[in-house]
């Protein structure tokens, strides 16, 4: 080494002498039987590769903006800049640059607009290419596989084994006992799916609850194999009781999959008080027709008659 330059930034002196990589130190390896495996460098995990890498305060924060997308979009740059504590200069900077990259879009439509008078909020969501960036490193593998099975065994194989992958994910999940226990049994379905990385949710709807999956691990494969989604419906309607419908999915598009299920007990909108005690409710009604109004169940003659004696 001449003189005191530094070392690059990728490599560091060794306390024992010698130089180290961090990829190659313990702490930054993967491990499986003797064999070590170190993370591509060109590799990154969110949707700002095109832009900024993990590491530029660009990137974490583009990376950051991207994750409230996945879990909570559509998001208005307001409410991103809330939750990440930034200017509305730095959200629409983020946001342009991830617009302009085809990663980003503006939605159509309120999304339970909170905001007050005037002009309408503009919301933003993922496009499917910016989804198609989040793919799972083994999407290709896993699709490959799905279709050697199909040809081998058959469509049944398939589903069977859609169903088998599902049944695996909520089989923690207690099966409503009654209708009462549906909206329990719902949340635990969220809880599963987002234990399996679906990011999930519910929601009241109306007169029913909401699963909704932000996330799909599974979703480049499910566009060729729509079992698998045919399998999640399925197995939500034998543990709920209650058939559900699958509004949205994400394979198909939508920014997000979303699955109604119907409460057995829905909630009236509104309901008369009851009347005090020793009271009789009161009814609107018309016990007689004046001359002026007179009744349309009256026969033709009879309005006739009327009009004339009102008219003396």
């Amino acid at each position: 080494m001449v003189g005191s330059s530094p070392l690059p930034p990728r490599v560091r002196a060794d306390p024992a002498g010698g130089l180290r990589a961090p990829f190659l130190e313990p702490g930054n390896q993967l491990r499986h039987t003797c064999v070590v495996k170190t993370m591509p460098s060109d590799v990154e995990p969110t949707v700002d590769a095109a832009h900024h890498g993990v590491n530029h305060p660009d990137g974490q924060t583009r990376a950051a903006v991207v994750a409230l997308l996945v879990e909570d979009g559509p998001l208005t740059a307001g409410e991103i800049g809330e939750r990440l504590g930034i200017s509305a200069a730095g959200v629409r900077r983020h946001l342009d640059a991830l617009t302009a990259a085809g990663d980003v879009q503006t939605a159509q439509g309120s999304f339970g607009q909170r905001g007050g008078r005037g002009r309408p909020a503009k919301w933003f969501q993922l496009t499917p290419s910016g989804r198609g960036k989040l793919r799972h490193a083994y999407d290709d593998l896993a699709g490959a596989a799905m279709r050697k099975l199909r040809d081998v065994a058959g469509s049944d194989a398939v589903e069977s084994f859609a169903r088998e992958r599902i049944e695996g994910i909520v089989a923690e999940v207690t099966p409503a006992d009654g209708p009462d226990a549906v909206p329990t049994t719902v949340q635990g379905i969220a809880d599963a799916l987002t234990g399996a990385g679906y990011s999930a949710n519910t929601r009241v709807v109306g007169s029913g609850i909401q699963i909704c999956q932000h996330h799909c691990p599974v979703a480049h494969v499910a566009a060729e194999f729509p079992e698998l989604c045919e399998a999640e419906t399925a197995v939500f309607t034998e543990l709920l009781g209650t058939h559900v419908q699958r509004l949205a999915t994400i394979a198909n598009g939508d920014c997000a999959c979303t699955t109604h299920v119907p409460l057995p007990h829905p909630v009236p909108l509104s309901a008369p008080d009851p009347p005090p005690d020793g009271a009789t409710s009161t009814t609107r009604t018309n016990p007689t027709n004046t001359p002026e109004e007179p009744s349309d169940a009256q026969p033709a003659s009879a309005r006739t008659a009327t009009s004339r004696k009102a008219s003396r």
